[in-house]
């Protein structure tokens, strides 16, 4: 289970209020804490200086929230706020425990354990168990609830609830080069039919050349009364990004007014100011395959073993399902599925495998898109909109409807270096293209000027030669 979250901001202000409250909570509210600020540097206060006997039996008559909240003060209170008898105690005060450690309602009667076995437990063990139980986390739940696959998609049905249910949020943890630390939990979120788009906005944002690195954090929140910044739950590593590298490599695609663009990584889009050149927003496009395990576990696509077939020899070439979303953080401009997409031997070539899914001269499989690409932003009281620019979600299936490649990124709209010969259509016509190690994608719009609207005439998803025969155990060659 990953490790629990602890604010990197600074709480030293509100250290001589945590005690002086759970002393008052204590003793009752009469009593006047006599915690001195001595200027000596050896001189400690008294309760520091007090047995670590009394200062448990003290901060005993604390709630959740507060001893909580008293673990951010120092290191002599954090220590004392792990205390597993306290916990445990707090921990039975809500809740039973059966025999095999699960959590009943507290009218049951349960062998409840000795003395002996909380104190063998490991350091925190009733904390985190107690803040479990309190999110209502259950693994075995929402893994069960991911087994109901979608058959349309291959993905699982769930995924939105599951996160939902779970208090599942998403952070960013920004360090800097001189050792500053900061981190930003995401503004708002949408959710589409592959996947979610998490934005964040503020003002707070360093610059970009202060920047080391940008740390995607999975977060799942416990429900307890609690300032904002030092809020309980657990942190989940999803993706470290190396800004010195991303930064030279990142490319401006798309801009407006107010703001530039930049995609550093894939499906990682910062927006930069253009009369400071500071950070306005970040988004990042999250697909659901396993998002729930990522955002949780840290846990990326679980390996498979080759899926051989020494009857077929065009095994890995045919079968393949696609399903696109065109979309940005409001609304979905265009949703299909494409099925019984291959490749022949004689196709394959620059190390790819080219499956047509929508071909220029067979109009019947062109598609509309219902709105124009753009891609809404804000930052606090501004808002903007960059034109011909939104997200792309992909689901590439294989023969057995398995995920075998899945994409959710940032792409741009941009005018064709060549004017393409159209006898069906008259209008200017332009491409999205995309590539990464796995592959690539290229789509050919027309813009209908009489419509109104762009025409998706050309949609073609190449596959890295690499990956097909690593996933299909063939040794398939250009």
């Amino acid at each position: 289970m990953p490790t629990e979250s602890s604010s990197s901001r600074s709480v030293k202000p509100l250290a001589v209020s945590y005690k002086i409250a759970a002393c008052r909570k204590a003793v009752g509210p009469g009593y006047k804490c006599a915690v001195k600020l001595s200027k000596t540097a050896h001189t400690k206060n008294l309760i520091e200086r007090m047995p670590p006997e009394i200062l448990i039996k003290i901060i005993s008559y604390l709630d959740a929230s507060s001893l909580f909240c008293i673990g951010h003060v120092n290191k002599l209170f954090l220590q004392l706020a792990n205390n597993n008898s306290t916990w445990h105690k707090m921990y039975l005060s809500e809740y039973s425990v059966s025999k095999k450690g699960k959590a009943k309602p507290k009218d049951v009667a349960v062998k409840r354990p000795s003395c002996v076995e909380v104190q063998e437990r490991p350091v925190g063990y009733w904390r985190r168990l107690y803040f479990r139980t309190k999110a209502g986390y259950n693994e075995s739940m929402w893994k069960r609830d991911l087994r109901n696959i979608n058959p349309y998609t291959g993905l699982p049905r769930q995924t939105e609830r599951v996160l939902r249910n779970l208090r599942v949020t998403w952070e960013i943890t920004a360090l800097g080069k001189s050792g500053w630390e900061g981190t930003f939990e995401h503004s708002h979120a949408h959710f589409s039919e592959l996947a979610v788009t998490v934005c964040w906005s503020g003002s707070s944002w360093p610059s970009l050349q202060h920047l080391s690195h940008l740390q995607l954090h999975g977060v799942m929140r416990v429900p307890l009364n609690c300032p904002n910044f030092i809020k309980p739950g657990w942190r989940s590593q999803m993706a470290q990004y190396d800004m010195g590298t991303l930064s030279k490599s990142g490319q401006v695609i798309d801009t407006d007014r107010m703001v530039d663009l930049l995609c550093l990584a894939p499906g990682v889009i910062m927006g930069m100011w253009k009369d400071r050149g500071s950070v306005a927003f970040v988004m990042v496009c999250l697909h659901f395959n396993r998002l729930v395990e990522r955002s949780l576990l840290s846990t990326s696509v679980s390996p498979q073993t080759a899926l051989f077939d020494d009857v077929d020899p065009n095994y890995g070439l045919h079968g393949y399902t696609l399903h696109i979303v065109l979309h940005n953080a409001e609304a979905t401009l265009m949703s299909d599925r494409f099925s019984q997409l291959s490749c022949q031997k004689d196709q394959i070539r620059n190390g790819h495998i080219h499956l047509s899914a929508i071909r220029r001269g067979r109009r019947s499989q062109h598609r509309p898109l219902v709105n124009k690409p753009t891609l809404p932003w804000m930052c606090e009281a501004l808002q903007g909109s960059v034109e011909n620019c939104c997200v792309m979600s992909l689901t590439l299936l294989d023969e057995s409807h398995k995920p075998f490649w899945c994409v959710s990124t940032p792409v741009s709209l941009a005018p064709s270096n060549k004017q393409l010969v159209s006898y069906d259509y008259e209008g200017n016509h332009f491409l999205i293209q995309y590539q990464e190690a796995e592959g690539k994608v290229r789509m050919e719009l027309v813009w209908l000027e009489e419509q109104g609207h762009f025409l998706l005439v050309s949609l073609l998803v190449s596959v890295a030669l690499d990956k097909v025969n690593k996933h299909f155990g063939r040794h398939y060659s250009c």
